[in-house]
């Protein structure tokens, strides 16, 4: 990483970052260790596209008025996340648009799902993404309750003041529930992996496997787990540190420093 004697600041006008929220959806390898989900963004997407990337979106005005509602979302102890600021029903909304994998309790149980649940699923899902339902209408339909308890927030990113389309996004942490399978959206996002960050690391180094700043550094914080117990264990009943790279010029090229 260069250091700033070599480099000078960009100049720019500041954008207000949008809040946003990602989810890493995780579950264990049968030979041990564990696996995180990640979606390619579209080639045609506004902001970083082509790259593998959480699960995630900006948080609407519709996520925030999901979590004020009486009874439709679980108390979470997070000041950063409480309920009404609309990042933990965003990041479950947004991981059931691309992944297909909904995050809820049926009669104080994780919503499980079996075959025949599967099609039904399915058309919420094609529904949400085409704005013809709300993830509150979903949940009342099906009498869920968000479990937006089960999300462990694990980082805090904002983009550089310097970009011109900025996010200040919360990213969460959470099991695969049992019979749900995730699959991209063909929408947003065009493909889909299971992956360990190790590998999803050396792909990248070995120019195979695109993913950005920001989830380079997120991964490297995923590594040497080797059980979802251990991941919980190594970010449970802490706050992330708010972290915001800035950017400089270095020999005529913008250059992403860390703070």
């Amino acid at each position: 990483m260069p250091n700033d004697e070599s480099c000078s600041p960009v100049p720019f006008t500041p954008v207000t970052p949008r809040f946003a929220a990602a989810t890493a959806l995780m579950r264990e390898r049968a030979g041990g260790g564990v696996e995180v989900f990640l979606v390619r963004r579209h080639v045609q997407s506004e902001f970083v596209p082509d790259v593998f990337v959480f699960p995630g979106g900006s948080v609407k005005e519709s996520d925030q008025e999901t979590e004020r509602a009486p009874g439709l979302c679980v108390e979470v102890g997070d000041s950063s996340t409480p309920l009404g600021s609309g990042f933990r029903v965003a990041a479950i909304r947004e991981l059931f648009e691309e992944a297909g994998v909904l995050i809820a309790r049926r009669n104080g149980s994780l919503l499980p799902v079996v075959v025949d649940d599967l099609p039904r699923l399915a058309t919420y899902r094609d529904d949400l993404n085409h704005k013809g339902l709300t993830l509150q209408s979903i949940a009342e339909r099906e009498n869920l309750t968000l479990a937006t308890d089960s999300l462990l927030r694990w980082a805090h990113w904002i983009t550089p003041e310097a970009w011109p389309k900025r996010f200040d996004t919360h990213f969460f942490l959470v099991e695969l529930p049992a019979g749900q399978n995730p699959t991209h959206d063909a929408l947003e996002v065009t493909q889909s992996v299971w992956i360990t960050p190790e590998d999803a690391l050396a792909g990248h180094e070995r120019g195979e496997f695109p993913i950005v700043f920001a989830t380079i550094h997120q991964l490297r914080d995923l590594t040497g787990l080797s059980s979802l117990a251990e991941a919980q264990a190594r970010f449970a009943g802490q706050t992330p540190r708010t972290i915001m790279p800035r950017v400089v010029k270095r020999d005529g090229a913008d250059v992403i420093l860390l703070p």
